[in-house]
């Protein structure tokens, strides 16, 4: 099926995303130190929103250094990307009221939110991993959000870093088997 041809294509060359979750592993370690820091609380909240700025910027560049195609616009799917990205913001709102109402559960929605994004990717890279990562990041933050009950909160951007690194060694492997076929059959 030609779709499946262009979805596996996207994958090897982009990697299946590789650069942007080594990028999300630099971000939620950024975090980790931050929720380890003797701040308050909503300091800590709006330091984390601001590391997640460096999350393009940093996903660019680690992508070339990896020499992944970020862009993919020789992909009929490129853009989508992009888009599937962007479609996280719109979370956003909920990370906000838990800033203002809840803010010892805001790292766990963002870390929420972040894991969840993933399961779109599943479709877009054609990686199985991304489909079975999302729902276990959301629930393995979930219930650790709810076991610490405000208290020592570094434990769940550190346990997005094991997460996401796990994530990172599927889709590694994932990347591999299909650039091993691809490379085969001469693409």
């Amino acid at each position: 099926m030609e779709i499946t041809r262009i979805r596996n294509e996207l994958s090897v060359k982009s990697k299946n995303g590789i650069g942007f979750l080594l990028s999300a592993v630099v971000i939620w370690s950024i975090i980790t130190i931050l929720f380890l820091l003797p701040l308050e609380l909503n300091q800590k909240n709006i330091f984390m929103l601001f590391a997640t700025g460096l999350m393009f910027p940093l996903s660019v560049g680690i992508s070339n250094l990896i020499k992944a195609d970020w862009k993919s616009k020789d992909n009929p799917l490129g853009d989508l990307g992009l888009y599937l990205n962007l479609a996280q913001l719109i979370y956003f709102p909920i990370l906000f009221w838990g800033i203002i109402e809840s803010p010892s559960n805001a790292i766990m929605l963002f870390a929420i939110i972040t894991g969840a994004h993933f399961f779109p990717y599943g479709w877009f890279y054609n990686a199985k991993s991304y489909y079975a990562m999302a729902p276990i990041i959301s629930i393995i933050i979930m219930l650790l959000g709810l076991f610490l009950d405000g208290k020592i909160l570094w434990l769940e951007p550190l346990a997005m870093v094991v997460l996401l690194l796990f994530l990172i060694l599927m889709v590694h492997l994932d990347y591999k088997k299909k650039s091993f076929k691809y490379i085969r059959k001469g693409a």
